[in-house]
């Protein structure tokens, strides 16, 4: 099966994905993989990380998050956006088995080869986002509506 998408260097941010294939709206490009762990066991691994403006960490519910530093493939590639053209969608786990819900991203219109994909990570930390934070977590996506920040108004989730 040939691939329809590719890792390349990207005009947002270091690395991106790229459609090497026209892709339809609504499709599911990939899964978001990685290694399930809890909560507190990220607060543990990356404590004081918030100051990197970079993550490979993915909500997945209340109890787990998929750790793409550990078993991550091409979808922690992808860049964020605030015109994003894909989301992120969680399928639970049909046995309500929370460690096996999955995190797929799909496309939210059709996408032309050479493309990149990118969605909004929708960052929402608990500590009072400060202008320093802001910056940290600077986005560089160039969409006419950037809102400058990855950093989601914790009024507004």
């Amino acid at each position: 099966m040939p691939r329809k998408i590719v890792r390349r260097n990207s005009a947002i941010h270091g690395n991106g994905v790229f459609a090497v294939a026209a892709l339809p709206a609504g499709a599911r490009v990939v899964e978001y993989r990685g290694k399930r762990i809890t909560h507190a066991q990220a607060d543990r691994k990356y404590d004081g990380t918030l100051d990197s403006g970079h993550t490979f960490l993915f909500t997945l519910n209340d109890k787990y998050i998929v750790d793409a530093n550990e078993g991550g493939n091409i979808a922690r590639w992808l860049n964020h956006s605030c015109d994003p053209n894909c989301e992120s969608e969680v399928v639970v786990d049909r046995n309500g088995d929370e460690k096996k819900d999955r995190v797929f991203i799909k496309t939210l219109r059709a996408i032309a080869p050479g493309e990149e994909l990118t969605y909004d990570y929708g960052i929402v930390l608990e500590v009072p986002h400060t202008r320093r934070l802001k910056q940290l977590w600077a986005c560089r996506c160039g969409a006419a509506e950037c809102t400058g920040t990855m950093l989601k108004d914790k009024r507004r989730v």
